[in-house]
């Protein structure tokens, strides 16, 4: 039997052996913003500053669609994956740090 090239963990580089435990993920970053006023009040200041936003924001079309759509999949070792999920689980009835 062949053996299988090594995989690369992508959080900390390590090869990972044909007969090791990985583990699979997939990451989406989907950015958004809620940027009308539903109080029906006047709307040229709202607009003013998304205009503003924009003229201040990175000139490369790259770089915006990043801002708004990132992903990456690959595959992590089991140190990483415990990293990983004790990073992104909040503890029970924190909001977060907004």
């Amino acid at each position: 039997m062949p053996e299988l090239s090594p995989k690369m963990c992508a959080t900390c580089g390590r090869p990972i052996s044909a007969r090791e435990l990985y583990y699979r993920f997939t990451l989406v970053l989907q950015g958004e913003q809620d940027v009308l006023d539903a109080s029906g009040g006047d709307d040229a200041g709202g607009l003013d500053a998304l205009l503003q936003q924009l003229e201040q924001g990175p000139e490369d079309a790259r770089e915006w669609e990043e801002q708004v759509h990132w992903e990456r999949s690959g595959v992590i070792c089991p140190a990483c994956r415990d990293l990983v999920r004790r990073t992104l689980t909040l503890p029970e009835g924190d909001t977060g740090p907004h």
